[in-house]
């Protein structure tokens, strides 16, 4: 990739080309028990390179405003949350949830007048799946909020964690889209070894005995359904996983076939939020038909397959510790020697630096995935420069979708044998009601 696209592709400040294709699209921006109350502390944030502050007023509104007061750009963060708006400390002025400033007590009477020209930056915000979400783009194209799956569970059958990333939301999220690593770097030794033997382990023995699938890269109306194609020379079936990307920055997760020849995953989805050019939100977000168990509750917490993190969400298995790193562990017990997922994929694309010089690379058959998302994000990004808005960010139903792992004999064809919608589309590309 050329200098000139792997910048373009990884700017996503204000006035970017990637950086305004993203504010055309909803986004999470904490979670939802990150704030707090009615007149409680406001929480500062940042996202697509702009520092914010959030904070629910008296009535209970959200309020997602410029960080700074407009007057001597004090941070608003320490501001007074108090009679439905959000007052600096350093003069007492006081904007609403919408941006307006409602009092100026440090100006006399006659100075008073120059309060209604005065407006901050504000932005829309809601609450779905257990996180607040906020729209930064222009106020007169606010799209609907998209239709994930998991975003209508109730809260007792819906969860949502994230996890900090120190480096761009592009290497990050095209760790989340290449399912040929899988084969590698989540590799566990007495796991593949037991797969080989077991009759009921599909995914270990086809993930193990198949490490150069056969890939093939649909575009669709919500982004990319990337498929992986793995047979064994021995048997007959053959292993697919889809795993779908939604644009900007949203993937559905394909689930691991242990039993059956069929598995969708209605519910595991991530979403990589670029912080700005440098660092990233790595978001988790799963429902259930039936609430969730304390069992599941753990396994998705920063306990489980998150890893340990601190209070400000940074994983404690790091650079700066190597991930934890154990030779023994690589020679005996898996193939990166880094305990946990997580830590595994942080590890390889953290280890790139901030962001990875693309131009280095040499790309393969197995990168397919990738060099398309690469192409349709920077195509994207081109046409909303020349005025052609995204379509996707105004197709809710787009982003009601699955995954899915599914073993056919060679002579099927995946298309025809996936479950079908009510509407007659393969359960792959769109989520059952």
């Amino acid at each position: 990739m050329k200098k000139e696209l792997n910048e373009r592709l990884t700017q996503v400040g204000p006035g970017t080309p990637m950086g305004e294709l993203f504010r055309r699209f909803w986004l999470p921006a904490l979670l939802a028990s990150e704030l707090n109350g009615p007149d409680e502390e406001p929480v500062p944030l940042r996202i697509l390179g702009e520092d914010l502050v959030a904070f629910r007023d008296t009535d209970g509104r959200l309020g997602v405003l410029d960080a700074h007061c407009p007057h001597r750009l004090a941070s608003l963060s320490y501001g007074r949350n108090e009679e439905c708006g959000l007052r600096c400390i350093y003069h007492g002025w006081k904007f609403d949830v919408d941006g307006n400033c409602v009092d100026i007590p440090s100006e006399p009477a006659a100075s008073q007048k120059i309060r209604d020209k005065i407006k901050i930056t504000s932005y829309p915000a809601l609450e779905r799946g257990g996180a607040v979400w906020i729209y930064m783009g222009p106020s007169e194209n606010i799209p609907p909020f998209p239709e994930f799956e998991w975003a209508r569970f109730p809260s007792d059958q819906s969860a949502a964690i994230k996890r900090f990333q120190p480096c761009n939301y592009a290497q990050a999220l095209e760790g989340g889209i290449d399912s040929a690593h899988i084969s590698f770097l989540h590799r566990d030794f007495p796991a593949a070894d037991q797969s080989n033997t077991g009759p009921n382990n599909v995914h270990g023995k086809f993930a193990s005995g198949c490490r150069n699938p056969e890939f093939s890269v649909n575009e669709t109306d919500y982004g990319l359904q990337i498929i992986a194609k793995r047979a064994l020379e021995d048997i007959d079936d053959v292993y697919y996983r889809v795993t779908q990307f939604m644009v900007p920055c949203f993937q559905m997760i394909p689930p691991i076939l242990v039993e059956g020849r069929l598995k969708t995953n209605p519910t595991t989805g991530n979403v990589w939020v670029p912080i700005d050019d440098y660092n990233t939100w790595n978001w988790g977000f799963t429902s259930d038909a039936e609430a969730l168990t304390e069992q599941q509750k753990k396994l998705l917490g920063p306990e489980g397959i998150w890893g340990d993190l601190d209070e400000n969400y940074h994983a404690l298995q790091n650079d700066t510790n190597r991930y934890r790193f154990d030779l023994e562990r690589q020679r005996k017990t898996n193939f990166s020697g880094i305990q946990g997922v997580r830590n595994q994929d942080a590890a390889v694309v953290e280890s790139m630096g901030p962001i990875v010089d693309r131009t280095k690379e040499h790309l393969g058959h197995s990168d397919s995935g990738i060099a398309m998302f690469r192409r349709l994000m920077l195509r994207l990004a081109d046409d909303l420069a020349a005025g052609k808005e995204p379509a996707t960010a105004r197709n809710a139903e787009a982003f009601n979708i699955r995954s899915v792992s599914i073993i056919l004999d060679k002579k099927e064809d995946l298309q025809d044998v996936l479950p079908k919608t009510a509407a007659g589309e393969p359960i792959a590309a769109k989520a059952a009601e």
